[in-house]
């Protein structure tokens, strides 16, 4: 998920997002952890988009 695409959403879309994509990063790390996935690069792609997530919803709070 690109900045831009994120910085359309709602503060509860945020939100919402953000417990979708911890919840399958968390699966894909168990996933890897126990045997070697397809595509090791989702996890960084994941961890990078839900950073993006928190990014945001930290910059909304302030403002």
């Amino acid at each position: 998920m690109k900045q831009s695409e994120i910085s359309k959403l709602t503060v509860t879309e945020l939100q919402d997002k953000l417990g979708e994509y911890k919840k399958t990063y968390a699966e894909l790390k168990l996933q890897h952890a126990i045997s070697s996935i397809e595509k090791p690069i989702q996890l960084r792609t994941l961890r990078r988009t839900v950073a993006r997530l928190y990014s945001e919803l930290t910059k909304r709070e302030l403002q």
